[in-house]
């Protein structure tokens, strides 16, 4: 309702504007047919708008410092934001771009905890007919979704407390310049499961993703001439059964991004369980080197979520991940413990305040263990 009244009041502004210019100077010649154009062109018109507003009290990493370095730190940050705008230019094509607000990390420069804005998403989306087994197929062309995140994050509504277990482990983010396919299988779920349980990536048989990307990421210039394969099935194997059991394998193969060519590979499965009250993931995930190309080492690593849903207004989440960064190297591992309460200000995983403490424990003794305390608000339109 609310999106509605800001595109409602954008479009008042801009007719009455036009209006004014109208009757006070006739001869510059704004005619109505004019402020029709001006109209037509704000219609299919989308925003939206995503902020993580937190308070965070603690040692480490998390708090703006490094791994492990247990000095203690107390501050406010805008942890992101985000400002969508998506036009509908045919019916089966959608332009679309999102800025992404953060605070900058630059340890020597001027730069250092300025609020600034870059690109995360610039696509052309086409829509696609159904084929076969296929529904409600997408190509996105551009600064495209990774097929993994996005995925991820649908069933963890928690990105405001901080990323996902596989980018928190520094193997590659969400974004990327490239081509994606992305389709439901076979149908949708009924509306009561999309309305009661979740209605993203709400296949009858589950969902697919399939992409080929520069593989730097959306925030890094291209350093090789590779190109990344990435790809996702999940399927919903009983979905009048058990409909919200889903499993999923997600896989990458080609280069980290690098001049020399180092060796960047991701095997990864996932099982989730989604229920009007709970929801239940784990993940094991085996790879080789990462995005950025700054390792060629194996490593692998686990993590579980869950969040209970006891009332429409209040969650509790948890989670542990387990990762090794380098299967050569004993006592390197890291260990972390996340447990929250989160309340929803109004539809459940929107508008919400989110409490967390986050630990993590690393088997390395030269670093101390990151400890934090967060209070975060999310605001979203």
């Amino acid at each position: 309702m609310l999106k509605k009244f800001v595109v409602f009041v954008i479009c008042l502004l801009t007719i009455f504007s036009f209006t004014t210019n109208l009757f006070a100077a006739e001869d510059e010649g704004v005619s109505q047919k004019e402020i029709e154009s001006v109209v037509k062109a704000l219609k299919g018109i989308k925003f939206g708008l995503l902020w993580y507003l937190s308070y965070m009290d603690g040692q480490g990493a998390d708090v703006g410092g490094k791994a492990g370095d247990g000095v203690d730190r107390s501050k406010f940050a805008i942890k992101r934001g985000y400002f969508r705008f998506t036009k509908e230019l045919l019916p089966w094509f959608d332009a679309h771009m999102t800025f992404d607000v953060t605070q900058a990390r630059e340890e020597k420069g001027s730069l250092d905890g300025s609020v600034v804005v870059r690109i995360k998403y610039a696509y052309a989306k086409f829509k696609m007919p159904d084929i076969a087994f296929l529904t409600k197929p997408i190509v996105e062309f551009g600064v495209v979704h990774m097929p993994w995140l996005d995925f991820e994050e649908h069933l963890n509504f928690y990105r405001c407390q901080d990323t996902m277990f596989i980018e928190r482990n520094k193997t590659f983010n969400s974004a990327d310049f490239g081509l994606l396919f992305v389709s439901l299988l076979g149908g949708e779920m009924g509306d009561e499961y999309k309305t009661k349980v979740n209605q993203y990536y709400a296949g009858r048989y589950g969902s697919l993703a399939l992409g080929i990307l520069n593989g730097g990421g959306y925030h890094a210039s291209e350093n090789n001439r590779n190109k990344v394969l990435e790809g996702r099935l999940t399927l919903r194997p009983l979905p009048d059964l058990i409909p919200g059991l889903q499993f999923t394998y997600f896989g990458i193969t080609g280069k980290g991004n690098k001049d020399t060519n180092p060796d960047w590979n991701v095997n990864l499965g996932f099982v989730s369980y989604e229920h009007e009250y709970v929801v239940l993931t784990g993940q094991y995930y085996k790879g080789k080197g990462n995005q950025s190309g700054e390792d060629e080492y194996d490593k692998d690593g686990y993590s579980f979520f869950t969040e209970i849903k006891p009332h429409k207004k209040f969650s509790l989440i948890g989670r542990y991940d387990y990762f090794d960064p380098n299967d050569d190297i004993s006592k390197d591992e890291n260990k972390r413990y996340i447990v929250g309460v989160a309340y929803h200000i109004d539809k459940r995983h929107k508008n919400m305040v989110v409490l967390d403490y986050d630990y993590v424990n690393y088997k390395d003794n030269s670093k101390k263990d990151d400890k934090r305390v967060q209070l975060t608000l999310q605001v979203a339109l």
